[in-house]
């Protein structure tokens, strides 16, 4: 089955990285691709919790997302299943494993997302999450800013 990998460098601790996807308002900040924004982010952040949330297009549709946390060892390792709730997209779940490691002060995220049907679904959810990713940037630098 194809995969998706994703790998990039912020500057800052992994535990700010690890926040910006485990606590819902900061989830909701920067997740979907640019130009879209996060809403009504639920996150029961234990092995075996749910999570749920949503981002809407510029244009104003809805694009819901679920999924369970299998793992998570904080601030190194997320494990959760992903699936999308909106007739249109993707409906099959895949597995998202995302590695932080500490780089001397910055973060190495590795994001791998398994269990697409076909090639043509894994890539065009690498622009999203790349998208998602310069956005999770500038979040977590204007973060960054606010803790100094």
């Amino acid at each position: 089955m194809p995969e998706l990998t994703i790998t990039r460098v912020f500057d800052a601790p992994r535990e700010l990285v690890f926040a910006a996807w485990t606590d819902p308002d900061q989830l909701a900040s920067w997740l979907g691709p640019h130009g879209y924004t996060g809403s009504a982010v639920t996150l029961a952040t234990r092995p075996g919790g749910a999570w749920r949330a949503c981002i809407r297009s510029p244009e104003g549709d809805e694009h819901w997302m679920h999924g369970t946390y299998r793992e998570i060892t904080a601030p190194e390792r997320l494990v959760f299943t992903f699936t999308w709730d909106t007739e249109g997209d993707l409906r099959a779940e895949t597995l998202v494993t995302i590695d932080f490691a500490d780089l001397d002060g910055k973060t190495e995220m590795t994001f791998v997302q398994t269990g697409f049907p076909a090639v043509a679904d894994r890539d065009g959810h690498h622009g999203g999450w790349t998208s998602s990713f310069d956005d999770l940037a500038g979040f977590i630098h204007h973060r960054g800013e606010e803790d100094r």
